[in-house]
């Protein structure tokens, strides 16, 4: 199990962060067969959760992708932190009929920074397997849902999430690491988007019965083509896929016919010969006056003649072709992954700096009230007097420092030292403020009744 908790990393021990607790399996850590005994459908969750509540987890999410089975968790205090971590990966264990060592071994644990980090990272889509994929971020939105919906998002894990969205929202915003097509399906949307425009009044031709021509269809479906038809050597097959899909069966005795009332041709017969040739593709090309086609040849082998692509306005891209333009898109994305990093950083920098800050309020709240009781005080004892008020008001404010800085003289002078450099730093204290000093050094006591006055 790897365990990498905050230690000296910013948000550790000092903030309260060490409570925050990441436990999982991944695609970085675990093979996918481990990853599917501890994945959980949509509707698991809910019944999942409960075991976590009825184990003492008050604030807890969990995540369940192809990528990734975590648990995002907040314990009572930080120490119980490494056993709410151990409660996680034994009911994680229980639920996939795993044994807690087996899963242990392909376990991470991350606490504090790390874990607030990862949630970012995640989020916002940079520990995916395909950086940039818009649907994790509805996948991490649909967890915290489930959780808010069994009453497991407190305040701590609520500024947590709310944080890694804010976070996902401005790497989607400013950088461009969702742009560029990470797959076969994503490559050919482009290049027909590229080709047509919007597809929303675009027809294609599904010529064949092949998963791979199944998957570009349904990506050309979702991106808003308006008819698809599907031709098959056995009607039977092309009627199955069409209902699969919600499309047509080809009416046409004549392959040419629907080669060119369509926009889009996706192959994917594989058989020995090529079905779609030179002279087939030229007849087409007039009688659609010019208009251009896109043909995506997902078969194997071939099942558009290469030469086709000499055609003027057909656009011939085979199974290579399609692989290249993706594989240009997953580089340009990681091209872009370390400026999405530097904005991860950057906002957990900020979450951070707001807890640090949310922790110091109360104390500056009450130095507020303490200095208006003292204002207060001062004008009503001075009578109208200016001068006695801010005097009275000085020396109050200043005695009780002072006295506590006299004491801690005649103890250890590290004591002294450290109470100096916080003292200074408060007030920004230069050599230039001390004209206003005492012969020895001290601060002036102007309260007029001497340390009588302060209040205790």
């Amino acid at each position: 199990m790897t365990d990498a908790s905050a230690g000296d990393s910013p948000g550790g021990h000092g903030d309260g962060l060490d409570r925050m607790v990441v436990v999982g399996v991944n695609h970085h850590t675990s093979s996918m067969a481990l990853r599917d005994q501890v994945a959980l459908e949509d509707d698991a969750i809910p019944g999942f959760l409960g075991r976590l509540r009825a184990n003492g987890l008050t604030q807890a999410l969990v995540l369940s992708t192809c990528d990734r089975v975590e648990i995002i968790c907040v314990a009572a205090n930080a120490d119980v932190a490494e056993t709410t971590a151990e409660v996680a990966l034994w009911i994680l264990a229980e639920k996939g009929h795993v044994s807690p060592c087996a899963l242990r071994a392909a376990c991470y644990v991350l606490r504090g920074g790390d874990a607030v980090r990862h949630a970012f990272a995640v989020a916002s889509s940079l520990d995916s397997q395909v950086i940039g994929e818009p649907h994790v971020l509805r996948q991490v939105k649909a967890g915290y849902a489930a959780a808010r919906a069994a009453g497991l998002v407190g305040a701590e894990l609520e500024r947590v999430m709310q944080s890694a969205f804010a976070c996902a929202k401005r790497v989607r915003s400013e950088t461009r690491i969702a742009e560029g097509p990470v797959s076969v399906a994503s490559a050919a949307v482009q290049v027909a988007r590229d080709l047509h425009g919007d597809l929303d009044g675009c027809s294609a031709l599904l010529l064949g019965t092949g998963e791979m021509g199944e998957l570009l269809a349904e990506a050309f479906q979702a991106h808003g083509l308006d008819r698809l038809i599907v031709r098959a050597r056995r009607r039977f097959r092309a009627e199955a896929v069409a209902r699969r899909l919600g499309a047509h069966v080809s009416a046409h005795e004549a392959l040419i016919d629907d080669i060119v009332a369509a926009d889009i041709i996706i192959c994917c017969t594989g058989g020995r010969e090529h079905i779609v040739g030179v002279d087939t593709a030229r007849q087409a090309a007039k009688r659609r006056r010019q208009r251009p086609v896109f043909i995506a040849d997902v078969a194997v082998p071939g099942d558009v003649e290469p030469a086709v692509n000499t055609v003027d306005n057909a656009f011939l891209y085979d199974l290579n072709d399609l692989e290249g333009v993706a594989m240009q898109g997953r580089a340009h994305r990681e091209g872009e992954a370390e400026a999405a990093w530097r904005i991860v950083r950057e906002e957990v920098c900020r979450f951070q700096k707001g807890r640090i800050e949310r922790a110091a309020a109360p104390v500056i709240t009450l130095l507020h009230a303490r200095f208006e009781a003292e204002r207060a005080r001062a004008l009503a004892e001075a009578h109208g007097d200016a001068d006695k008020a801010t005097r009275l008001l000085v020396g109050r404010l200043l005695h009780t420092p002072s006295e506590e800085l006299r004491r801690l003289a005649v103890g250890p002078t590290e004591n002294l030292r450290h109470a100096e450099n916080v003292t200074r730093r408060l007030f920004r204290l230069t050599e230039a403020d001390a004209t206003g000093a005492s012969d020895d050094g001290a601060p002036r006591d102007t309260g007029g009744t001497g340390g009588s006055s302060a209040p205790p």
